[in-house]
């Protein structure tokens, strides 16, 4: 297995790591380089599928070796939902994501999820969280791997800040508030995230600009 950076090429190669029973594999689709992510358990073959961005045979060959629960949204932006019907119909995997984005979803979720739930991944744990501001519904997603925690963080945290709140001081208010309480304010340094577009970073990285990230507004 190569090294992983996190820098992957849209539609180029995709990286896999792992640590412990925790099995990652990133990969990058079209032309917004949007992130989709597999989440798997290396015990049992289980895994969840991160966002139906696009072209979903090339997702579902991502999955390829894994009995897949669900794919699960962070959020219902059009960039990110472009292969719901390839993955739902043609692949028989439910698609999952929280009420909050309804209106922005193709089509309705198989199941809503909510702040605090844990998703059974075979013998990994998915903790959902709800951080609302990029969008109304935008999802996190946290599994404990052996070494560190790993957090999924939609468009709602890249390295450099949080995701664009469109203009809105309510909506930047909201997401920073969200981000320090159930993220920075309870998570290690050595997070690892895992972001909707780009390259990954650490809540180490980017902990020293919580500060500067709210007063400059978005």
């Amino acid at each position: 297995m190569r090294e992983y950076t996190g820098h992957v090429e849209p539609d180029g190669d995709w990286q896999d790591r792992r640590d412990g029973h925790l099995f990652v594999r990133k990969l990058a689709v079209e032309e917004m380089a949007n992130n989709v992510y597999v989440i798997g358990c290396t015990v049992t073959g289980d895994a969840l599928l991160v966002d139906v961005a696009a072209r979903p045979d090339r997702l579902r060959h991502a999955l390829e070796g894994f009995e897949p629960v669900a794919a699960v949204q962070t959020h219902g932006h059009w960039d990110h939902v472009r292969a719901w019907d390839g993955i739902r119909d043609d692949g028989g995997i439910e698609v999952w994501g929280h009420a909050g984005d309804a209106a922005l979803f193709p089509r309705a979720v198989d199941r809503e999820l909510s702040d605090g739930e844990r998703l059974p991944v075979g013998d990994l744990e998915v903790e959902v969280i709800h951080v609302p501001g990029h969008t109304e519904g935008s999802l996190l997603y946290l599994v404990q791997g052996d070494e560190r925690p790993h957090l999924f963080s939609g468009d709602t945290l890249f390295p450099g800040g949080p995701g664009n709140t469109f203009g809105s001081a309510d909506n930047h208010r909201r997401i920073m508030d969200g981000l320090e309480a159930k993220i920075f304010g309870r998570l290690p340094d050595g997070t690892w995230v895992y972001p909707g577009h780009g390259d990954d970073t650490t809540l180490g990285a980017e902990r020293p600009h919580l500060r500067e990230w709210r007063e400059r507004g978005w």
